[in-house]
């Protein structure tokens, strides 16, 4: 049968295709994975370990587990009719940070809905995907995130290092002249609740800390491509209210003269004063 080493060649030829695939941009096959509910690129891709961190499903571990997530998933979005946009993202070796905006129906209405999923591999064998969102658009309620990871990374010492100072010391004016005049700041609960300059900003950065402070982020795992600079965290106080730490990622972009063209936040923390929603 002379066919046959040829067949197994053209097998294994794609299944090594797939698996590079994969690798080279994980997160989009991972997002492939969630809109149509099958594994198999994933589990060829990551023949080892894959672990998922979903705000709503929790921690999944292991092929077995991913197919029934990844089943369950399909089903949810297929009832809503979702379907996900790119928007930006950052790469380093071993890690990458993509932030999206999926458009689905809830009650009847689009809405908009921003998340941004980090894909991490030590080898090319296994991956850890954690995804970070406020869950909000999709169900009305803020719900508290456990963290994912432990205190590690130093935030840079730029614009993004002075940000971290300036909201933890609840220093409006700091925060504000961190941004370019064009600047502005995208909360967790979409794309509606972006404030745009200097004036929008003050209002919006006095409003948070009316709770008697600043807000304090311990951080976690830093990925900065030099343009943008994702931080991944945990929220462990707002203002003089002491928080269970709850984990979020924030995205900043710089512009040409290193301010802040842009902070897009991904979290689900609940200010413990009245804000606007």
């Amino acid at each position: 049968m002379p066919w046959f080493p040829d067949f197994v060649s053209a097998a294994e030829l794609a299944r090594m295709e797939l698996r590079a695939a994969g690798q080279a941009d994980p997160v989009a096959q991972y997002l492939s994975a969630l809109g149509d509910g099958r594994s198999q690129a994933l589990e060829t891709a990551w023949p080892g370990q894959v672990v998922i961190y979903d705000p709503r499903a929790g921690r999944i571990r292991g092929h077995r587990e991913l197919r029934r997530f990844l089943h369950a998933n399909n089903a949810w979005f297929t009832e809503r009719n979702a379907h996900v946009e790119t928007v930006a993202s950052i790469r380093v070796p071993g890690r990458a940070v993509v932030e999206v905006v999926a458009q689905l129906r809830v009650d009847g209405s689009e809405v908009a809905w921003p998340v941004a999923i980090v894909a991490e591999s030590t080898d090319n064998l296994s991956v850890v995907f954690r995804t970070y969102c406020s869950q909000w658009p999709v169900d009305g309620r803020r719900h508290v995130r456990d963290p994912i990871l432990a205190p590690g990374s130093d935030v840079p010492p730029d614009a993004v290092g002075s940000y971290f100072a300036a909201l933890d010391a609840g220093n409006v004016d700091a925060l504000a002249g961190l941004f370019a005049p064009d600047g502005y700041y995208r909360e967790s609960i979409g794309p509606h609740s972006t404030h745009h300059g200097v004036d929008q900003l003050r209002s919006f950065f006095s409003e948070c800390f009316s709770a008697g402070g600043g807000i304090g982020l311990t951080p976690c795992v830093v990925t900065d491509d030099g343009m943008r600079c994702a931080v991944e965290y945990n929220c462990v106080r707002w203002g003089s209210h002491p928080l269970p730490p709850q984990a979020g990622l924030a995205i900043y972009e710089r512009n040409t003269d290193e301010r802040l063209a842009a902070v897009r936040n991904y979290d689900d923390v609940e200010s413990p004063v009245a804000m606007h929603a």
